[in-house]
């Protein structure tokens, strides 16, 4: 399944597995990202509108995809649901749970030895989300709503995404990529100057 993060594509999307919608009709990626857009729209509102607290948002496994399944379940049924296949990016289908975990308990190290800044452990959980890549789709977006509300969880305002950043319009879209595989080799840098552009 293509990852429908990117957005100016009016072609019509070929699989339409566990697709929530009417099925009877064809869509088009502009139109699944609108349907996409208004429920990540009421997670938004639930998790940004406020401070959220660690009941509302505990950081862990089972959070975890619960996030996903709010942003993205009025859409597509394996909303929340670990993959079971492999993708072109992401780790093994096999390792994806133990991965998730792993981030659950290395945030807790890092919070508990106060290893990094707020924005800096933003860009660490939205950069090791991304690296599991543990849905069918939705990653990025899923990935920056964690760090939004780790952000907004810890005093500091989300960070301004342009939601169509993996649109080949998308100016700042290259920029991303880079951010992204630098901090693949250990350089948060570049990810934590773009975390840093506040709502």
């Amino acid at each position: 399944m293509k990852d429908t993060t990117k957005i100016a594509d009016a072609t019509y999307v070929d699989d339409v597995s566990g697709l929530k919608l009417d099925t009877s009709k064809q869509y088009t990626m502009d139109e699944i990202y609108f349907y996409e857009a208004q429920n990540i729209t009421q997670a938004t509102l639930k998790y940004l509108s406020l401070t959220p607290d660690k009941k509302l948002a505990p950081f862990s496994l089972a959070w975890f995809l619960v996030l996903h399944q709010e942003m993205f379940g009025d859409v597509w049924e394996w909303a929340g649901k670990l993959r079971q296949v492999e993708l072109s990016i992401g780790v093994k289908a096999y390792m994806v749970s133990t991965q998730m975990q792993k981030l659950v308990d290395d945030l807790a190290y890092w919070e508990e030895h106060k290893s990094f800044d707020v924005i800096e452990t933003a860009s660490r959980i939205h950069h090791r989300a991304v690296q599991i890549h543990p849905f069918l789709n939705g990653n990025g977006r899923w990935s920056r709503m964690l760090a939004n509300i780790y952000l907004k969880q810890n005093g500091l305002q989300p960070t301004k995404w342009n939601e169509d950043l993996l649109s080949k319009t998308n100016l700042h879209r290259d920029d991303y990529i880079k951010a992204l595989k630098k901090a693949d080799s250990g350089d948060y840098s570049d990810l934590i100057a773009m975390q840093s552009h506040t709502l």
